[in-house]
């Protein structure tokens, strides 16, 4: 891909997200004539406006149309989060054990970690970041203090500490992070006995390399996973296994979706439904949420990544808004954050905003940090025609974001 001339990627792209030159003109504000003559290199797309605008309907970077390599930095904040204290603490590996020599008591630890966990799941990242190197230490000496069950009980927790940062180093764009930390939960889960830490270590990892645009080894390393932790007979009364399996093909089914893969999306999204199913209601097992509503936020935000926006919103409104209200806000918001782009395929900029405010009223954070969401806002705000409605113009004030 990089090596073709922009208007091939353009046509590359409209085909991934399945326009036909007539639907993408009129996404565009223009006509076929000129998309046409875009794709065989006869008008040349020299304004960064027009090419953030089609990369913006393409779902795709400005970078990613100019055959450049994204970066991995992250996006800064209205209020920078410094992940820089976390890097230095993930730089000293082998951590030394405090001076006690019993090691950090493990009951107060795993409430330490659990925290850290609701945390995440508030959408607390300029709290959560800061915590994180006091947690990965005192983990990591309790790895090295402790023998026996206690030894065993000390590397789940690791692990899961190194999940929480992989999980909250890639909303905040620094996807390096994201893989490193997700590598090492998965490294210690034989030293934790526990496969199914390798199983929710094996989604961060794959978060990482989707975020980093890795779309066909997400999509392998979350199959190869399930199948290898897929319930049978028996097993399939272990609600745990059945939550961490289901985890894994719902993000098997953005990697498909990303890669436009209709029949494994749809596929994956039935053997979810039945994973779902059998749990019978929502819950937060292994910190994963899965449940039937998790599965209709995903089936959403599959139809988002394959353009296809009506269908998503027709999802959203079809949600048991109680059901919706009972999971974790950083869920909440980013399903609203999947429905605010599925309204922009629609071209409705108005109704897109609203649901990026509705999203920052469950978690500030998830909105005004995330460099997707920058991204949705800059574009409703390139797209529309007059003046944007008061509440988007201060929800971009609040994130920064100016055109």
């Amino acid at each position: 891909m990089e090596e073709l001339p922009v208007g091939r990627r353009v046509a590359y792209w409209r085909g991934r997200r399945k326009m036909s030159q007539q639907v993408f003109a009129d996404r565009i504000g223009k006509s076929k004539s000129w998309v046409d003559k875009v794709e065989r290199g006869e008008r040349r797309l020299d304004k960064f406006s027009t090419l953030h605008e089609l990369a913006t309907v393409l779902q795709v970077s400005v970078d990613t149309l100019l055959g450049r390599k994204s970066s991995t930095a992250k996006v800064t904040p209205t209020d920078p989060i410094d992940l820089e204290p976390l890097r230095a603490a993930l730089a000293r590996y082998a951590p030394a054990a405090l001076p006690e020599s019993s090691g950090p008591a493990l009951d107060e630890l795993a409430r330490a970690v659990g925290h850290a966990w609701l945390t995440f799941q508030h959408a607390r990242y300029d709290t959560l970041v800061p915590a994180l190197p006091t947690l990965l230490r005192r983990a990591g000496a309790a790895q090295v203090c402790h023998t026996g069950d206690g030894a065993v009980t000390a590397a789940r927790l690791l692990g899961q500490v190194y999940q929480v940062s992989s999980s909250v180093a890639r909303k905040l764009g620094a996807f390096d992070l994201a893989r490193l930390t997700a590598e090492r939960s998965i490294a210690l889960a034989p030293y934790a006995d526990d496969p199914l830490l390798a199983g929710t270590g094996t989604t961060r990892f794959a978060n990482a390399l989707l975020a980093a645009g890795d779309d066909r080894a997400a999509f392998e390393a979350n199959v190869v996973m399930a199948h290898r932790l897929a319930p049978d007979g028996p097993t399939w009364s272990d609600p745990n296994r059945v939550s961490v399996y289901g985890s894994l093909l719902l993000q098997a089914t953005m990697a498909a979706a990303r890669m436009g893969d209709d029949a494994s999306v749809r596929e994956l999204l039935r053997e979810a439904t039945v994973a779902a199913a059998r749990l019978g209601a929502d819950a937060n097992r292994y910190w994963t949420s899965f449940g039937p509503t998790n599965v209709e936020l995903h089936r959403a935000a599959a139809a988002v990544e394959l353009s296809e926006g009506r269908q998503a919103v027709t999802i959203h409104r079809g949600l048991n808004r109680r059901l919706f209200d009972a999971l974790p806000p950083e869920r909440r918001a980013q399903h609203l954050l999947d429905v605010a782009r599925g309204h922009v395929l629609l071209g409705d900029l108005t109704r897109a905003g609203k649901a990026l405010v509705e999203a920052e009223q469950h978690a500030p954070a998830e909105i005004r940090g995330r460099p997707v969401a920058h991204d949705v806002m800059t574009g409703i705000l390139r797209r529309t025609r007059g003046v944007p409605p008061a509440m988007v113009t201060e929800l971009a004030d609040r994130m920064g974001v100016r055109v």
